[in-house]
């Protein structure tokens, strides 16, 4: 009657026709504990401890907290983080954030406020040369170390 099998009994396969403009949401009060694969943008008001791979942007709202490795195109944090950040594009660290660990990006922001102890990778992935800049920050004081 709604669509589950066909006239001639046969199940039908419900598939969306695209996931261009689609949000994941993990709520508030939810905990994943794992490996989170999306394809397309993620927004976590909840928890995730272990590794979340996006090809889109994840978005960590005020409420969410991620612990382990996250693997993203691009990523806005306004929780908290703790752990391997590999931003691909742009990584906005909103004024409510607090972030440990140790973080690649190709670009950064970083609002007054918010508690960035990092080490930071950026610039290209894969540098000719092999060189990266790398910013060692405590609080919202960085230092500029070269990397050889």
């Amino acid at each position: 009657m709604f669509g589950g099998k066909e006239k001639n009994g046969n199940a039908v396969k419900s598939t969306s026709s695209s996931s261009l403009g689609a949000l994941n949401t993990l709520v508030e009060g939810t905990i994943v504990e794992g490996q989170v694969n999306a394809k397309s943008d993620i927004r976590i008001d909840g928890m995730i401890r272990g590794t979340l791979t996006c090809e889109g942007k994840v978005i960590i709202g005020a409420t969410g907290f991620v612990e382990g490795q996250i693997k993203c195109n691009s990523a806005v944090i306004q929780g908290r983080f703790e752990g391997t950040l590999n931003v691909d594009d742009l990584l906005n660290v909103r004024q409510t954030a607090k972030i440990n660990g140790e973080i690649t990006t190709g670009k950064l922001i970083v609002e007054a406020g918010a508690i960035f102890n990092v080490t930071c990778k950026m610039g290209p992935q894969a540098s000719a040369n092999g060189k990266q800049t790398e910013r060692k920050s405590t609080g919202q004081q960085a230092t500029r170390v070269k990397a050889s």
